[in-house]
Formats: C-alpha cells, sequence, structure tokens
C-alpha cells in the first residue's frame, strides 16, 4: 500500500484536537467523511497494520482507495458531527453508505397547517411545509424541553394525526389536564394554534420569563429543604438553556471548508498554463506496462470536464511488439486509438497525455501526424521530474502544489493504474492456467470448462466437490481428485 506510507507523516502533523476527516482516492474524489474527537488519534488507526487482520472486506476496501486525505479542526463534538452530516449531504462518499440515526441529532418538528398540529421528534430534515427546531446537540435535554413545553402551553401528546372524541376517552394528558383538549373542544382549534405558536416562540428562544420563574421556584425548593425538587427544577433550567441556545454558530463553517477537486478551476488553469484556446474538456492518457516484455499491454483512459469517464476507457494487447520495447508499444496504441476514432468519425480528444518523456512522446506526435491528427495537442509527462514534455518547446515544470500538474497527475495515475491493473490480470490468469496444467489429464477443454464455469481460479478453489462435479466434462471422482489437488497446493 504505497499510498498509504506515504501519507503516515502528513498523519503525525495532526493536531489533537476535534475536527472532521476527508479521505480522498487517487483521482481526488471524496469516498469516506469521518468525524473524530481527536484527529490524530483516529485517522491514524486507518494506517495502522497491525490492525488490519481485524477489518472487514468493506473497510479493507477503503483504505486499500485512500489515496490522500483532508482535515477541518472545530470547536468541539458537536460542531463536528454538524460538519460531518453537511459534508455526507454534499459529496455523497461512496463508502458512507447510510448516515444512520446515531449520527443525526435530534429535531423538533410542528406543521401548522395541520387540523390539530403536534410537535413530533424526528432526526431528518424533509421539505413538507412543517417547521423545524434543531439540531439539537442533547437529546435528552431536548426531551426534558418538550415535556416543559407540552405542560406550560397545555399542548397535546398523543400520536393520532387528528384525535377524536374516541382518542380522548382514553387519554391521560387530557384527564390530566396536561392538554387543553381540542378534540373534544374544549378549546377551539383557532385557540388551540395559538398555544402551539406560542410554544414555537418559546423554543426559539423566547424563554426568559420562564427561566425566571424556574430559578424562583428552586431556590424555594431548596430554601424549605425540599432537594428533591429543587434538584429536578435544576435539571429543568440546564435543559431549557442547552435546548434554546443559538447554534448559528455553526453556520460559519461553509466558508472554511476542506474541498475536494475543482475541475473547472484545474482545466482552466492547464489551458493557461499550456497555452491552449480553450480548456480541454476531454483528455485521453496512455501508458504502457510490461515486464521482462511479456504481458506486454496499454492502456488508454478518458478524463471528460475534469473527471474520469470509466466507460470510455479501453485497454490493448500488443499485437506487433515482439520484444521490450515502450516506444513501439506507445505508437501501436496510438495508432489503434486514433485509426478507430477516425474510421468511425467519433470526437477526437482536446489534449492527449503520454505517461512518458522525449521518446513516448515523438512516438505518439509521428503516429497522429500519419493521421493527419497533427492539429491536436500532445504532452508527455516525466515521472522522475515531473516534467511536461511539448514538441518542439522545452520542457514545461510547475510547482508541485499547481493546479494544473495535479490534474495531469490524475490522469497519468489513472492511465498507469488501469494498464497495470490489465497487466496483472492477464498473469494471473496465465498462472491460474498454468496451475490447472499440472493436474493429470487436465486438457485445453476441461480447463476453458472449469474457467467458465467458475469466472476464476479463486473461485475454482471455493468450490465443493458437488460443484466442480457440475462442470461439463466432470465426474464426482474427477472433482473429489481436483479438489484434493487444490487443496495440495493451496499451502
Amino acid at each position: 500500500m504505497p499510498a498509504i506510507d506515504s501519507i503516515r507523516s502528513k498523519v503525525s502533523e495532526l493536531p489533537h484536537k476535534p475536527g472532521v476527516y476527508m479521505m480522498k482516492d487517487r483521482l481526488g474524489t471524496v469516498i469516506y467523511v469521518g468525524k473524530a474527537r481527536d484527529l490524530r488519534k483516529r485517522v491514524s488507526q486507518y494506517f495502522q497494520s497491525s490492525r488490519r487482520m481485524g477489518w472487514d472486506v468493506k473497510f479493507r476496501a477503503l483504505v486499500d482507495a485512500i489515496h490522500d486525505f483532508d482535515v477541518h479542526i472545530v470547536r468541539g463534538e458537536a460542531e463536528a458531527l454538524l460538519l460531518e452530516s453537511r459534508l455526507i449531504k454534499q459529496y455523497k462518499p461512496r463508502y458512507n453508505i447510510s448516515f444512520r440515526d446515531d449520527k443525526r441529532y435530534l429535531m423538533l418538528k410542528v406543521n401548522l397547517d395541520d387540523p390539530i398540529p403536534r410537535f413530533a421528534l424526528t432526526r431528518l430534515k424533509i421539505d413538507d411545509g412543517a417547521r423545524y427546531f434543531g439540531p439539537f446537540p442533547s437529546g435528552s435535554a431536548l426531551k426534558r424541553t418538550l415535556d416543559l413545553a407540552r405542560h406550560k402551553f397545555n399542548l397535546r401528546g398523543c400520536k393520532p394525526f387528528t384525535p377524536a372524541e374516541h382518542d380522548y376517552k382514553h387519554c391521560l394528558y387530557g384527564h390530566l389536564e396536561v392538554c387543553s383538549a381540542p378534540c373534544v373542544e374544549k378549546v377551539t382549534r383557532e385557540q388551540y394554534r395559538m398555544q402551539v405558536e406560542n410554544a414555537c416562540d418559546f423554543l426559539d428562544g423566547q424563554c426568559t420569563e420562564m427561566l425566571g420563574e424556574l430559578k424562583t421556584a428552586m431556590h424555594k425548593a431548596a430554601e424549605s429543604r425540599d432537594y428533591e425538587r429543587a434538584a429536578k427544577l435544576r435539571d429543568q433550567i440546564d435543559a431549557l438553556r442547552i435546548t434554546t441556545r443559538k447554534t448559528t454558530r455553526y453556520h460559519r463553517l461553509p466558508n472554511q471548508l476542506p474541498l475536494a477537486i475543482n475541475p473547472n478551476r484545474d482545466l482552466a488553469e492547464l489551458a493557461e498554463k499550456l497555452e491552449l484556446p480553450v480548456p480541454p474538456a476531454r483528455i485521453e492518457g496512455f501508458d504502457i506496462s510490461n515486464i521482462s516484455g511479456t504481458f506486454m499491454v496499454a492502456s488508454m483512459v478518458v478524463f471528460r470536464n475534469g473527471r474520469p469517464a470509466n466507460g470510455e476507457y479501453r485497454r490493448y494487447k500488443m499485437k506487433s511488439v515482439q520484444s521490450q520495447d515502450d516506444f513501439a508499444c506507445m505508437s501501436e496504441a496510438v495508432a489503434r486509438r486514433y485509426t478507430r476514432l477516425r474510421k468511425e468519425k467519433r470526437p477526437m480528444p482536446n489534449l492527449i497525455l503520454i505517461d512518458g518523456g522525449k521518446g513516448q512522446l515523438n512516438c505518439a506526435v509521428t503516429e497522429l501526424s500519419k493521421l493527419q491528427l497533427d492539429y491536436i495537442p500532445v504532452i508527455g509527462l516525466a515521472k522522475e521530474f515531473e516534467e511536461i514534455h511539448r514538441a518542439g518547446k522545452e520542457p514545461l515544470r510547475l510547482g508541485l502544489e499547481d493546479n494544473a500538474l495535479k490534474l495531469l497527475q490524475r490522469v497519468r495515475d489513472e492511465s498507469h493504474r488501469f494498464a497495470n491493473t490489465f497487466n496483472a490480470e492477464l498473469r494471473l490468469r496465465k498462472i491460474s492456467e498454468s496451475l490447472l496444467d499440472d493436474f493429470p489429464g487436465m486438457g485445453s477443454r476441461r480447463k476453458a470448462a472449469l474457467l467458465k464455469y467458475f469466472g476464476s481460479l479463486q473461485r475454482l478453489r471455493e468450490a465443493t466437490v458437488h460443484q466442480i462435479a457440475e462442470t461439463p466434462g466432470f465426474g464426482p471422482k474427477t472433482a473429489e481428485s481436483l479438489r484434493v489437488f487444490l487443496d495440495a497446493r493451496a499451502g
């Protein structure tokens, strides 16, 4: 995991403070958002190899995909949770599949257009015309405050949407006179609506009078040595203060949020640095992968408007190159790609990026000239010094933090990954085939049938004798023998 090793030094510089962290993949896309009481301790846990064996499959996949991260320091856990919620909604990270209830603060909801409005607790705010209060960091304080408001303003706590007389017969709130009972018209619905609106003002923070009354009652209870009641009143005061405390300070956060990539900005800067007439809306990147002249492959990736277009990726097995020659491989890949585009009259890219220096670049330029496509801008990005090579011009060096360079690196790294993945796939396929070749009586037809039926050697290794026997050309005895053979080779 080279990416993990490269960012461990960044982790060591994190402060021991609460905040939110954003994990990003190699393309700069946010894949996970989390909160932490202690940023350094929490983020460092992702990169501790000693804990890797205890991770589930999903978590290992997340860690393997992490290429970089951003953090945002906040003043407390409550603020961290609110920011985490906002960032998850903004970026919709792949690994934040569900935003569970325990990660949302409680809110109060009341719809004044209901026949007999009632306050209800909720964790989800939707556009339904209702009035929402919160979110509130303390759920217990909110519930105590809601109970206090119901008693003060004689509000109903029953669940029916529109309670009627038969509901009142079994209603404890009405019989204890905690509720003013609009369901049986002890008050008119207009009067009850006024009670609800007064409660809304109360929850908005207009509770100075109530706080004064509670404090007076608490002191009287303490003086009369009714300490149990005094403690209860004290808790009510604390709950009321917590619930009605303004949370507007959290609204300062959007101005300082950590960002993922900004494609429009990056493309504009790239066009400026490369002296292109317009930002390159379509970039195609090439890379070559081979091991000692074997499994020679090329990759072509597409970035549209600064983001990868995975469905347009292409990969090539070399046909004309017989020995290890990256230059010849690059020539073949470029020629095959744009010969086909030209034949099919499909749109050409606005910029071509070659992974390599002058040699690979010149090969690509030559092939494009043969196809009369030399009007397409072509550049090479060399890894050693991150120099941008252009035909007939001096190499261009941009700052390592330059947004234009980071965009090119994302394209280059993606083409490199795609080529290496294809190369590894071919090697694994060959290894799988050679392993089956060692099994007595395994011919090409049987081997092809196994690989077609199970899809991969790994699935075949996990198969039972009965499952192997279901493969065309295999009986119970052969399946059992193959099972024993695979178990022996597993060690």
